[in-house]
């Protein structure tokens, strides 16, 4: 039997990089601060928050995509992995503007 790929997961937490009050997204599930943009790496497969690492994920550069929005592109800060996500409807553009232009 196969498992799921993705696990609904859309509590509200506070940022540990930036201690913003992350509210739930409602529409999909919620991975990371949308003032910051840093996550922490917490899951193996979307939501089900099954990776012990635990370290911070941070955006490294944002790639726009014509379907999606923009895709942040991360870098673990404790174990060096990197990650991608879409960015939130909510997430700071200017933000994400800014790291279109940043090199991995």
């Amino acid at each position: 039997m196969q498992s799921k790929r993705f696990t609904k997961n859309d509590s509200g937490f506070i940022c540990q990089n930036c201690g913003a009050a992350v509210p739930p997204l409602s529409y999909s599930s919620r991975d990371h601060c949308n003032k910051c943009l840093c996550s922490l790496h917490v899951d193996e497969n979307p939501g089900d928050r099954a990776n012990t690492c635990g370290g911070l994920l941070v955006p490294v550069n944002a790639q726009p995509d014509p379907r999606k929005g923009f895709i942040i592109n991360y870098k673990c800060k404790k174990c060096g992995k990197r990650l991608r996500c879409r960015a939130a409807s909510d997430d700071d553009t200017d933000l994400l503007i800014k790291l279109t232009a940043e090199e991995l």
